[in-house]
């Protein structure tokens, strides 16, 4: 077995040393064997699991979900249905988010074609900020508010 440094890790999954740590306490990664020197010790397994992890986050899925999905790797004869459904859940999430997205754009745009730049008093982009039910009283449905990006975010 080769023996790589964190650094090098890093410089192979593209992912950043503090992150590496923080999905070794999370329990995303198995802790690595030490040197006698007590430095950290990887070889290219570890490193492919780096890229599976980035690349579930690449397309958004939570810590929880990668989680899940690497115990589903390491059963290779058991059946892909548990990761199928979390796929398909997670893509329902994005559809709902682009949706949601796509309502954010609409108010958006109907709030800037509204303005007429003369001053601000009687700017369409203040009132309609200054008062929520502008936006609720133009769309039946309304806007939540705030858009759910749970899930979205990277950690490296």
């Amino acid at each position: 077995m080769r023996e790589i440094s964190i650094g090098e890790a890093e410089r192979r999954s593209g992912i950043k040393v503090t992150t590496i740590r923080f999905y070794e306490e999370r329990g995303l990664l198995p802790a690595p064997p030490r040197s006698d020197s007590g430095r950290r010790i990887y070889d290219a397994a570890t490193v492919e699991r780096l890229g599976f992890i980035r690349h579930a986050r690449d397309l958004g899925f939570r810590l929880e979900d990668i989680a899940d999905l690497l115990a589903l790797q390491g059963q290779p004869g058991a059946s892909c249905a548990p990761a199928d459904s979390l796929a398909r859940r997670h893509l329902s999430a994005v559809r709902e988010r682009i949706a949601a997205l796509r309502a954010l754009e609409t108010e958006l745009e109907r709030m800037v074609s509204g303005c007429d730049h003369t001053d601000t008093a009687h700017c369409r982009v203040i009132e309609t900020l200054a008062d929520h039910a502008r936006c609720i009283a133009d769309h039946p449905t309304g806007l939540t508010g705030e858009l759910d990006t749970a899930g979205a975010g990277k950690a490296d």
